[in-house]
């Protein structure tokens, strides 16, 4: 079943890209006490994600830094292959979030299999905003960057 709005979002142990390599990361802790945008991504450095829908969000960093506590993209991708997209996205002001065995993705019920192109399962593109692990916004695409990208979760900001 898919996450809705007004649910808690699960508690689930991801990585992150630390200092010393990848680190857990539990989104419990992540998003607790805090308003959080999450944007989700099948696959880093894939053409979509890296030329449509990162940029909006590094571009438009500050503006949303101003509403909310944090800004973090997640994919179906290890710590170290996340590390490598932040700095070629120059992504420094997103916390990246990886969720390697889509272990978050599918208790977040928003997976997408894409085996048939010889990528296993992957996340669904979608973006939130969650205050204190309550989720106020959820927008997933089915095709392009509409209702997951950083425009339109500014939008929804106010």
């Amino acid at each position: 079943m898919t996450i809705s709005v007004g649910d808690k979002l699960p508690d689930v142990t991801i990585k992150t890209n630390g200092a010393k390599g990848p680190e857990d990361l539990s989104t419990g802790d992540f998003f607790k006490g805090r308003k959080v945008v999450l944007f989700a991504v099948p696959g880093a450095f894939t053409p979509g994600c890296s030329v449509t829908h990162m940029p909006g969000f590094v571009v438009n960093a500050d503006a949303l830094l101003e509403k909310v506590d944090a800004i973090a993209c997640m994919a179906v991708n290890d710590a170290f292959v996340m590390g490598a997209w932040q700095q070629d996205q120059n992504a420094e002001h997103i916390t990246m979030l990886a969720d390697g065995n889509a272990e978050f993705t599918r208790a977040l019920g928003l997976e997408l299999d894409a085996s048939g192109a010889g990528l296993g399962i992957r996340s669904q593109r979608f973006a939130l905003i969650a205050e204190d692990g309550v989720v106020k916004y959820l927008g997933v695409d089915a095709k392009g960057v509409d209702k997951s990208s950083a425009e339109t979760v500014l939008a929804q900001l106010g």
